[in-house]
């Protein structure tokens, strides 16, 4: 028996119709959302407060917003940065650099806060330019003192702030083996950070070095 062509009248001829129509709808929108992406800046490395922004301080990712107005928070790559762009706050590695947190040079009316830090206490490599986290940990005597142990801050004291000075310690406090340290902290940050400092007895300050 011969075997016959299907005719147009063949469910079987539309039903595969259908399937590539599907498939071709189907893989338009999946192209179109591929392509829903916006390339935007985000810090290449842990910056901080006052820190000044080059080029090679941000990296191009692309990134998806689910509401479009989102966007308007952020620097895309199509953008014109200005020369003297100057953070207002920290930001982390990798993440976006949102318009909030940067200003022009002077702008942001950053305070040089010195804080005198046992050596020990504070990682070599910690130089001008570095961006810090310091802990404030209370002491084992004052724990003693009290009866009982006090409670340990959570987080640090002062997050992602840049070192403006650091001398070497031959420079500093060698007599009584502190090192000082000069950090640019905002206004708010270091009314706190002094609040905490004022109501912890004899805390040891650790400085932890970012990146």
């Amino acid at each position: 028996m011969r075997a016959t062509t299907p005719g147009w009248r063949d469910p079987r001829l539309w039903i595969g119709v259908l399937i590539v129509a599907v498939s071709v709808v189907a893989g338009a929108r999946l192209l179109g959302s591929a392509d829903d992406t916006v390339s935007v800046w985000a810090a290449a490395t842990d910056l901080g407060a006052g820190d000044r922004l080059a080029a090679d301080d941000l990296v191009a990712t692309r990134v998806r917003f689910a509401d479009g107005g989102d966007l308007d928070g952020y620097f895309t790559v199509d953008d014109e940065l200005p020369a003297d762009l100057e953070l207002t706050r920290g930001v982390g590695a990798g993440e976006l650099l949102p318009r909030g947190a940067v200003g022009s040079a002077g702008e942001s009316r950053l305070l040089q806060v010195p804080i005198a830090v046992d050596a020990e206490q504070v990682p070599g490599s910690v130089e001008s330019g570095s961006v810090v986290d310091v802990y404030l940990v209370p002491s084992s005597a004052s724990g003693a003192r009290s009866g009982g142990k006090e409670a340990q801050p959570p987080g640090p004291a002062l997050s992602a702030v840049t070192v403006v000075e650091a001398p070497p310690l031959d420079e500093g406090f060698a007599a009584t083996g502190k090192r000082q340290l000069v950090l640019a902290v905002d206004d708010d940050a270091a009314r706190r950070f002094f609040s905490l400092l004022g109501s912890l007895d004899s805390p040891v300050v650790t400085i932890v070095r970012r990146g």
